[in-house]
């Protein structure tokens, strides 16, 4: 059977009702899985007329409820958006509510087995935090993380060739240089090789990237290479992983672009945030021509992956926004859906 994929709206202010209503638009999404989206009815009919498209929608209360059939997209309408005084773009108390029940009711669904994974369209940070959700949870990840008693996980960007993961993803530069310790980076390396068996790469080469510039050069300029990430690497290595490292920072990810990992293990958000994004994102002077990469949490006893980038509140309402990032990250929840049933069936 198909799997079944729940898509959680995002900030109702955001492209997410947009990006949703065109991916579906597409009959291939409907021959590959089973879409159900997490949302709200008017908001989902508001982006199908303003993006032109002939799609009608299904209220459902319950998974069993949808018909999982092309042209029509089935919502679990939670009723939390009032239309009629929707302003697209603008940070919202509502609209941050709004986004983090969609989360909360698709995690619910997971952790019950009703659906297979969880895709999730862009939340706004500041919207999230004005509706009390900032208070307990960076963003996504971390809110996922918590609701699924999960204590060990990380973010995984994926483009093509390229996947890299995070030791330490929101917190400051200064506070994640603290954080890079011994067992927090092995532990790092262990999930990103499960994250590559779970996308069907059972021997993977995962390579750990230096926090400092020339890794370090052997103490010179930061010692963390030295006392830390070194020292993970070999524990990983005596437990048979096919680990290199630490690489400059400034020569890994090319080598990564090619093939020669399959996965880079960087030190913070940034470092590996940007050249996912550069391979990624395409920016034409004026706008962004297309939006590449997956976000994708591992570690969670649930499958959940993400578009790789914002609400983009200058595009939304408008019926310009760019699906492709969401298509990718429905084609990565199906793949690692199917790899973990797989992988179940042979115990």
């Amino acid at each position: 059977m198909k799997p079944i994929i729940c898509i959680t709206m995002g900030d109702p202010a955001g492209i997410g009702s947009e990006i949703i209503s065109k991916a579906l638009h597409n009959r291939e999404t409907y021959s590959k899985c089973s879409p159900l989206v997490i949302g709200d009815r008017s908001a989902m009919l508001e982006a199908i007329k303003f993006s032109n498209l002939d799609l009608k929608v299904n209220s459902v209360e319950a998974v069993a409820d949808a018909g999982f059939k092309p042209g029509v997209i089935d919502v679990c309408d939670l009723n939390n958006v009032d239309v009629s005084s929707l302003k697209y773009g603008k940070v919202n108390e509502a609209c941050g509510r709004a986004a983090g029940q969609y989360i909360e009711k698709a995690i619910e669904l997971a952790l019950k087995k009703e659906v297979d994974a969880i895709v999730t369209a862009p939340i706004h940070k500041e919207s999230f935090d004005l509706a009390g959700y900032g208070k307990k949870y960076r963003g996504h990840t971390e809110m996922l993380a918590a609701l699924t008693g999960t204590k060990h996980y990380a973010m995984l960007l994926a483009h093509d060739n390229l996947r890299v993961i995070h030791v330490t993803t929101h917190v400051p530069l200064r506070k994640a240089v603290y954080l890079i310790k011994a067992d927090r980076v092995y532990e790092t390396i262990k999930i990103a090789f499960d994250a590559c068996q779970q996308l069907g790469i059972s021997s993977p080469k995962i390579a750990v990237a230096g926090l400092n510039p020339h890794s370090g050069d052997g103490g010179i300029m930061g010692d963390e290479e030295i006392k830390e990430i070194i020292p993970a690497i070999q524990r990983a290595k005596s437990e048979g992983l096919l680990v290199e490292g630490p690489i400059p920072p400034d020569t890994i990810f090319p080598k990564g672009k090619s093939g020669t990992y399959d996965i880079i293990v960087a030190m913070y958000h940034d470092q590996g945030h940007i050249p996912l994004k550069f391979y990624g994102f395409d920016w034409d002077g004026e706008k962004w021509k297309s939006v590449g990469g997956v976000n994708i949490t591992m570690g969670l006893p649930i499958i959940r992956t993400s578009v790789d980038h914002g609400t983009a509140f200058g595009k939304a309402g408008k019926g310009l926004a760019d699906e492709k990032s969401l298509l990718d990250a429905i084609d990565y929840a199906i793949l690692i859906a199917k790899n973990r049933k797989l992988k179940n069936a042979n115990f």
